[in-house]
């Protein structure tokens, strides 16, 4: 089979009078199907998330909700694929089924799908509108199906997987080609199950039977990649994470059997067997589904720049989703942020600087006319440049007959003959000398290198490590425009305030005092220590090439918490809420409410009030802490009450949470939750702290 699909690239990859030349190097098993190349040029495509729990807030449905909850009253699939379009996107993957089972088509092996409610009287089918409205606009078409279903009573049982199996012939023989099925990992637990509240538990390595899970969906649609974080290899990974990026070194191998861990996914491996590229999947949002609150928490162009270079840019394609809100449109937020993400990624790779440059490398192969090194600026990702077959190191150098200016490289592998490059390192010609912009470890499909800006007139490729001889197809060398938004201020447990930029570009200035900072002022570098004072940060990110900076961001701290300590006996890792890192956090797994933490200040401090920051986390969102007691003491012993109630709102608004009460000595606080969100014996925390006078 694998010499079939390798015979399949070459006939796609080579014109016929290439067979004339008998130096094409050897494929580096594992290499990607046909169909696995398709889907990586595709590299930016949509997930669209909508289901019944849209009308009811919720993350998951339990797979009990009223299906006549579910009433989009102004559904436009062509309004969600236009959007798709003008940013630039490939393709869309749509969730036909969530895990509460409802059914986005009228499926013929269920009642609880959209044949079944009053809208449109039962007469709708949004698979159609997903598939047709896609053709309109020729983007390809995926389905999500997610496994486990929390509304059909044979869940866990061996008959459900013949039901399974109908909905993907449903879904794989009734909408015309699909690019990409979606197997959600989420799997069985407590809950409803058709009727039955109780706990149900599978092997998810076993209880699908993917092997001829698989073979029935290559089946029925010869075209398609399957993606699956469970169970037997699928064609696509997940890489560890849903926070939109993969790791720096990131192979397209894993192996084909045994169990993955975090690094595995996050890396690949450089000995796999198999072919299995990673797909970055993350939400516009923090959650998948529409939650009104999360307005405000869209992700900003800064954001989504940084997730293309950590995903696209790091041999990964990106697939973003877009909630959908329950009036069946997407919010014009959503639709902004990813239209001016497209904006600034045309601006960013508009002009490659590389393309009517000169190159040339050391080594080159014996029949160099074939795999020179113009081939990298061709223009043409059939054309590689190549050493001979038992070089494993060498050089492109790309002159220019004018300096160029340039702060992005983008390198590409052809791995059509499978990926091969462990290490490698970017120069350019300064002062009469090479100086290193960066060195890294694998490229693939694609690698894109951010760096400040320079101008040279040479640049020069070193493969300094490779697993056979290094196939590279594509240079292109791009000024990208510097993204002036103001930088982030935190600061730290030990006091520390550590200011960052949206860019790897500006730089960055910053006073302590509460001015206005200004070029004259103090450029950050490194952490700066406030001591135990309470510094006013106010800090400006400055383009050093026209002067231009961003607004201004100013962030005010109370006393450090340098010297402050957990008491508590039962605090854990309850260090977390201390370290001024609002995307760490600490759930007090006591399993008990009230539960209660402890914290000795180191000193005597003058307090009339604290701040509570919950846990940033969606998923944590049922250990939102509402109702509270807080205390204070001298001694540790004697105990006094200063405030208690609930923080209003804080569900909806789940940020720093502010309580005053009379001015008060005291070295020990003690903040005690009474009851969160979702009335569990877990409460959550990303930060505490306190006001004083």
């Amino acid at each position: 089979m694998k010499n079939l699909l390798f015979s399949i690239v070459i006939l796609l990859n080579f014109q016929p009078d290439s067979f004339s030349q008998l130096s094409i190097p050897k494929a580096l098993e594992p290499v990607p199907t046909v169909n696995q190349m398709r889907w990586q040029a595709m590299e930016y495509y949509a997930f669209i998330h909508f289901s019944i729990n849209t009308y009811t807030d919720m993350a998951w449905g339990y797979g009990n909700e009223d299906p006549k909850l579910f009433n989009p009253v102004q559904l436009d699939c062509r309004q969600w694929v236009r959007i798709c379009k003008e940013a630039g996107m490939k393709g869309v993957i749509f969730t036909a089924k969530h895990h509460s089972g409802f059914c986005l088509w009228p499926s013929q092996f269920t009642d609880y799908s959209i044949k079944n409610i009053p809208w449109r009287n039962g007469k709708a089918d949004i698979i159609r509108e997903m598939a047709d409205a896609c053709k309109e606009y020729s983007l390809k078409f995926g389905v999500y199906l997610s496994p486990w279903d929390r509304n059909h009573p044979d869940y866990g049982k061996p008959e459900y997987i013949t039901y399974f199996r109908n909905q993907l012939k449903e879904l794989l023989t009734n909408y015309g080609d699909i690019f990409e099925i979606w197997f959600d990992g989420a799997n069985g637990g407590s809950g409803y199950y058709g009727g039955a509240n109780e706990t149900r538990k599978i092997d998810r390595t076993t209880y699908y039977d993917w092997p001829n899970t698989y073979k029935l969906v290559r089946e029925l649609q010869p075209n398609i990649v399957i993606w699956n974080d469970g169970g037997d290899r699928a064609d696509l990974r997940w890489v560890g994470t849903e926070a939109g990026f993969v790791g720096e070194t990131n192979w397209s191998l894993l192996k084909a059997k045994g169990i993955l861990s975090d690094d595995m996914l996050r890396n690949g491996m450089e000995n796999g067997d198999a072919w299995v590229p990673g797909e970055v999947n993350t939400s516009i949002r923090p959650e998948w589904f529409y939650h009104k609150k999360e307005d405000q928490k869209v992700k900003t162009l800064p954001q989504l720049m940084d997730t293309y270079y950590n995903s696209v840019g790091r041999n990964g394609t990106l697939l973003l989703n877009f909630p959908t809100m329950p009036n069946g449109l997407i919010n014009k937020l959503d639709e902004m942020a990813a239209l001016d993400f497209a904006k600034e990624r045309n601006l960013a790779f508009k002009n490659n600087v590389a393309i009517n440059a000169n190159a040339h490398a050391s080594p080159v192969r014996a029949n160099d006319s074939q795999f020179a090194a113009k081939n990298v600026i061709d223009s043409d990702s059939k054309t590689y440049w190549a050493t001979n077959d038992n070089e494993k190191t060498g050089s492109i150098i790309l002159e220019f007959t004018s300096p160029q200016t340039f702060n992005r490289v983008l390198i590409q592998e052809y791995i059509s003959l499978g990926q091969r490059v462990k290490s490698f390192s970017i120069e350019a010609f300064v002062n009469n000398s090479w100086k290193e912009i960066d060195r890294q470890t694998t490229i693939g499909y694609k690698r894109i290198l951010r760096f400040p800006t320079l101008t040279t007139s040479k640049f020069r490729l070193n493969i300094l490590d490779s697993k056979s001889c290094p196939l590279i197809s594509n240079i292109e060398l791009f000024n990208a425009p510097i993204i002036l938004y103001p930088p982030s201020i935190i600061r730290n447990q030990n006091g520390d305030i550590i200011i960052s930029s949206a860019d790897v570009e500006p730089v960055i200035y910053y006073t302590l005092d509460g001015n206005i900072p200004t070029f004259k002022s103090s450029k950050y570098s490194t952490p700066v220590s406030t001591g135990l004072g309470k510094p006013m940060v106010k800090a400006i990110a400055l383009n050093p090439l026209n002067g231009k900076s961003s607004l201004v961001q100013s962030e005010s701290f109370d006393i450090s918490r340098k010297n402050w300590r957990i008491v508590h006996s039962t605090a854990g890792e309850a260090i977390k809420v201390l370290d001024g890192n609002e995307r760490s956090s600490w759930h007090n797994n006591a399993n008990k409410m009230p539960a209660e933490i402890e914290i000795d200040m180191g000193k005597t401090e003058s307090l009339k009030g604290f701040k509570y920051l919950p846990d940033q986390n969606w998923w944590a969102d049922g250990c939102i802490i509402t109702h509270f007691e807080f205390y204070i003491s001298n001694d540790q012993k004697n105990w006094k009450f200063m405030s208690s109630g609930e923080f209003s709102n804080i569900k909806n608004s789940p940020f720093w949470q502010t309580k005053t009460f009379n001015l008060i000595k005291a070295r020990y606080i003690k903040f005690i939750a009474l009851k969160n969100v979702g009335e569990t014996s877990a409460p959550g925390y990303a930060e505490i702290d306190v006001i004083t006078d």
